[in-house]
């Protein structure tokens, strides 16, 4: 079996894989010592390699704890051997989940070009083409939108979702939510419809922990994948093992 980690700016996700089949995750806000032991104590004859990606540092711990009880652990990087190419000026200031998503995508259609969009604390659109990461770009999330028009203004209040955000807005907190949400789904609705342009019949990927409020919002099919980050990096670490 495969333990991943997926330690992201909010939360953190651990799963175990065997083979491709996901047969354990949970999501924690913090990852504990006692919890990382428990499942390494329950599962240490079955896990066979661990790999994690982390949009901040790494609690010492946990590198420690995985690299003692297990064969083989991978810290993910872009310097990591990956079934893609990197076309990226700055490889070392690349987050780690945003080369997971891109594996994920990678293994899900088998290399076909693809757009990635991860809305999550910011939102990331990821380009796969002709089997090479050549770029993306990152946004501002739903909420760190809400909290920027709050803080960097002197009365707009901090207005919290609804799932009730109707244009035009007929009170300043509802022209507020209806900015933000519209504002990314139009947003969205725009990279998919350039994209599609230039590479027609390719894939769209959303995922991330604002992907289940939007997807219905949006007004292109796309593949609503939440665990394509974990699946990324289970094959990432496949990969490795070859």
């Amino acid at each position: 079996m495969n333990l991943v980690f997926d330690i992201g700016n909010s939360s953190t996700k651990m799963a175990l894989f065997n083979g491709e089949e996901i047969i354990l995750s949970f999501r924690t806000k913090d990852v504990s010592y006692r919890k990382l032991q428990s499942i390494i104590i329950k599962y240490r004859r079955e896990i066979k390699k661990a790999i994690i990606s982390s949009t901040k540092p790494i609690p010492e711990f946990v590198p420690d704890l995985l690299s003692l009880n297990l064969p083989e652990l991978i810290v993910l990087s872009a310097n990591t051997k990956l079934p893609f190419k990197i076309d990226y000026t700055t490889p070392e200031t690349l987050g780690t989940d945003r080369i997971a998503a891109v594996a994920g995508a990678f293994h899900c259609f088998k290399g076909g070009d693809t757009l990635i969009i991860d809305a999550g604390s910011a939102i990331t659109f990821d380009y796969l083409c002709d089997k090479r990461f050549v770029g993306g770009n990152i946004s501002l999330g739903i909420n760190m939108r809400l909290k920027a028009l709050h803080r960097y203004t002197s009365k707009l209040p901090l207005v919290f979702l609804t799932g009730k955000a109707a244009t035009p807005g007929r009170s300043t907190d509802g022209a507020i939510e209806a900015g933000v949400i519209f504002g990314i789904v139009y947003e969205i609705n725009e990279y998919i419809r350039t994209f599609l342009v230039e590479h027609p019949g390719a894939n769209i990927v959303l995922t991330g922990g604002d992907a289940g409020f939007l997807k219905d919002k949006i007004a292109f099919p796309v593949t609503f994948l939440p665990d394509v980050v974990i699946t990324g990096l289970n094959y990432i670490l496949e990969h490795n093992a070859k």
